[in-house]
């Protein structure tokens, strides 16, 4: 892949939630330049057999990888992280934050503070820039976008923007 780094992302239950209401986990073993990292805490939050199924296929896949923390500095964030907000999404910043990782989530308020104050704002992906990235490597056309735009508005789901060609600045 013409020696450009790979960008590891630690991957929020919202957002495979997502991506399985509109069958496209796969992309994220698809999106070139991006691995998407699974935490332990994300994995055991995922209780609806059909998606506890989903998730064990793209980790036997490789579509996924699973991630536990095991280094004290990240226990330590992630102790005081889950006194404030889930497991998950605890898990998310204390990973990212002692691997220099991208988190992938669409949480907002004390999440999003958090995450953005411990990795930065320009590290954080959440549900329409996936979906901008597979469309920029040519995965998914900004119609099929669009599409599954429209089907997580069904699923509670709302994006900013209208298009997927508005987002992308198209």
């Amino acid at each position: 892949m013409n020696g450009a780094p790979i960008r590891i992302v630690v991957t929020d239950t919202n957002v495979l939630v997502n991506l399985m209401h509109v069958s496209r986990l796969d992309l994220c073993g698809r999106i070139p330049g991006y691995e998407f990292i699974l935490p332990e805490h994300v994995r055991a939050e995922i209780t609806r057999q059909e998606q506890r199924t989903a998730i064990e296929v793209a980790i036997s896949a490789g579509i996924l990888k699973v991630q536990t923390i095991t280094e004290i500095p990240a226990l330590a964030v992630y102790a005081e992280l889950k006194e404030r907000m889930g497991k998950g999404e605890s898990a998310c910043i204390a990973i990212a934050e002692s691997r220099g990782w991208f988190i992938a989530s669409d949480e907002r308020g004390r999440f999003r503070r958090e995450a953005e104050a411990r990795v930065g704002a320009r590290n954080l992906l959440g549900t329409p820039e996936i979906f901008a990235l597979a469309i920029r490597a040519g995965l998914l056309t900004i119609d099929q976008a669009d599409q599954d735009k429209a089907t997580l508005e069904l699923h509670r789901f709302t994006m900013s923007f209208a298009t997927f060609g508005d987002f992308l600045g198209s």
